[in-house]
């Protein structure tokens, strides 16, 4: 068992790849970290990377570039460090070794693990067929009214090929159910096409063009309503479906399928949300879309496949699921194989400490825990303050001038119109002050989305479960004590020093503070009243006047054992090489990936199964022995670098 050390780093830049209807985005930095200490060196993302937690939301992470003449390690020498949110110690005593964490996106692949155990993979692309009476979705009888150059036309404009950006379709004969006929066949025939119609030199046309285009956005100010389609009452009303995404998190992924499919976001559901920077694989339900316009989707959307359809007669829940299983590639390691079998071995056999992760902290000088501090405390002027106030460090250009414009002028409105994306945090705050006034606070930050409010009072749960997770590990160490608490039959149960002996530390956990939980009895369990008192916090009340915001608290293993560990150390010479076999790649027959017997540089390819809620950089934090904050990265690649 160790204390952690600070490591360092250099700066790679990374693959990018953007759907159609996207605009381009900066390619994120890397940043190498050295561990004189530990021997670890680390080549880390230092933006997006962090988000391999399962079901948790996170906030936007700053752009680079945005900053007035600052360096992006100047700018992040004002973000957090891991001893800032409490994490201190590692488990295992080997030595760590240097490797590259998400040289590629492709290097961290995810698949969900279903309720019943069931890794998922995509490995089927055809829609079920179903009995004659489930079959057809209102697919317009009439489809031959458009012709075969149309057809060709409208499909190159599905594939954003067409540069007009529409294509007019003459209505001959007209009638409105000709022009009913049209808009059916348009829309079922090519998913992502809206129309319209409109009148030129006394003849009517259909008009299609893109729902999801950047002109067509900027025209439809609210999406178009889901169009009714006879449903057959024999087929479940929800079709399941496996998703495969490369390069996006789970709510960009449905608000880009809700686009093309011109439906709201609110009919799809999940278990879980998944990693931006990496691939991912995960089931998703949507009610009354049939498989076949969801299979439509995969001619015209990049870095997306839909598969493995199903029709069932409930939706998805957040958490549902079982975990998450990792695949994921360190390049360029140093660590011999020795140094990789001792470092795999411990996390298989001991596992690693079950930290809440840097991301759950936000990525500003004003981490997203303070905030839930002054929630829990109800000061509501510190929580107007520290979510709008100016701070240093990386954020993008508009969010600067808008926090600039509140603290000269503390209005709401002025301030609002220096952001051009309203949906922000600090956008919806603002709003809710514009309308509610400046002495309403609490209700003008019910503006904010329920999911993304509590995110902050859940951030301060994590902050304490770390620091009191630390001190643990710091007085009793891998061990069962007396005063510790197990769960049985779903309630904690404090242990005496005769059952401590035959306890496992597997078994040991902690509680995240509430209203509705047990503390040890030994020294770290008055150590969460002083934290709390200290905070300004009665430990013993925890229920709060806004209902939303009382805590009921939960329990946490201090230990996770990843399941299905495995390893193997491979050899390259290209960089840009794939080292993992996708689920598309397998379904399109490309070639399985060569390793060499010897070459330039060597590889640890590692598998894992986590629960959900558990962080997969925390497990590879162990394995590596880093400081996986981008504060500690970035500076201290300055130093490596000169």
């Amino acid at each position: 068992m160790e204390d952690k050390e600070p490591l360092a780093v250099p700066v790679y830049v990374g693959e990018k790849r953007t759907c159609p209807e996207e605009d381009s985005e900066p390619t994120a930095k890397r940043a190498k970290v050295q561990d004189d200490a530990n021997g670890s060196r680390v080549s880390k993302q230092t933006e997006d990377d962090q988000d391999e937690l399962e079901g948790e939301e996170e906030e936007e992470t700053p752009e680079e570039g945005d900053g007035e003449g600052e360096s992006f390690a100047d700018m992040m020498k004002h973000g957090l460090s891991e001893v800032d949110v409490g994490i201190h110690k590692f488990v295992s005593d080997h030595k760590g070794f240097s490797g590259i964490l998400k040289e590629r996106y492709s290097d961290f692949v995810v698949h969900e693990i279903s309720r019943e155990g069931q890794i998922l993979r995509l490995d089927d692309l055809s829609v079920p067929v179903e009995t004659e009476e489930a079959s057809v979705e209102a697919v317009p009888t009439d489809c031959q009214v458009l012709t075969e150059e149309q057809k060709q036309q409208l499909a190159d404009l599905q594939l954003f090929k067409n540069k007009e950006g529409n294509i007019a379709i003459e209505v001959e004969d007209d009638s409105k159910e000709k022009r009913t006929l049209l808009h059916k066949a348009v829309k079922t025939l090519y998913p992502g096409l809206e129309t319209k119609t409109e009148e030129r030199d006394g003849k009517k046309f259909i008009v299609a063009y893109h729902a999801a285009g950047k002109k067509a956005l900027a025209e439809v100010r609210t999406p178009a309503a889901p169009r009714k389609h006879s449903w057959p009452k024999n087929r479940g009303s929800f079709c399941h479906f496996v998703l495969y995404k490369e390069n996006k998190d789970t709510m960009d992924a449905i608000n880009v399928l809700s686009k093309f499919l011109r439906v709201r976001p609110n009919v799809f559901s999940y278990m879980g949300t998944k990693d931006k920077r990496a691939i991912t694989v995960q089931e998703i339900a949507v009610l009354k879309i049939s498989a076949e316009r969801l299979a439509h989707l995969n001619k015209c959307l990049m870095n997306f496949k839909l598969g493995n359809f199903s029709y069932k007669k409930h939706p998805l829940k957040l958490g549902e699921l079982q975990g998450n299983h990792f695949t994921v590639v360190l390049r360029n390691i140093s660590g011999s194989d020795e140094q990789v079998a001792q470092a795999m071995t411990s996390l298989r056999d001991t596992g690693f400490i079950n930290y809440y992760g840097m991301q759950r902290f936000g990525t500003t000088a004003v981490p997203t825990h303070q905030v839930g501090r002054a929630i829990l405390q109800n000061n509501w002027a510190e929580v107007m303050d520290l979510i709008l106030k100016p701070r240093p460090g990386a954020e993008k250009g508009y969010l600067v001038k808008c926090r600039e414009e509140w603290a000269q002028t503390q209005d709401p409105e002025a301030a609002l119109k220096k952001l051009p994306v309203k949906r922000c945090v600090e956008g919806q705050l603002l709003r809710g002050l514009s309308k509610y006034g400046k002495n309403n606070i609490i209700t003008a930050f019910g503006l904010i989305p329920r999911n993304n409010r509590l995110m902050y009072i859940h951030s301060y749960q994590s902050f304490v479960w770390n620091t009191m997770v630390s001190r643990r590990v710091e007085a009793y160490g891998l061990k069962a004590v007396e005063g510790d608490l197990v769960l049985r039959g779903g309630t904690a149960y404090v242990l005496s020093a005769e059952e401590a002996e035959k306890q496992s530390i597997h078994d040991i956990v902690m509680p995240l503070p509430g209203f509705d939980v047990i503390y040890p009895t030994h020294e770290v369990g008055k150590g969460y009243r002083d934290m709390l008192a200290a905070d300004n916090l009665d430990i013993d009340n925890m229920r709060h006047k806004v209902r939303d915001y009382s805590l009921a608290g939960a329990y946490r293993r201090i230990l996770i054992r990843p399941s299905d560990v495995s390893w193997e150390v491979i050899q390259y010479d290209d960089p840009k090489v794939p080292l993992i076999y996708t689920d598309v790649e397998k379904l399109e027959n490309k070639p399985v990936p060569v390793y060499l017997t010897e070459g330039k540089y060597r590889a640890l390819k590692m598998e894992f199964s986590l629960p959900p809620s558990t962080y997969a950089t925390m497990a590879i934090r162990e394995v590596l022995k880093m400081d996986t904050s981008i504060k500690n990265q970035t500076q201290l690649n300055t130093v490596w670098l000169n």
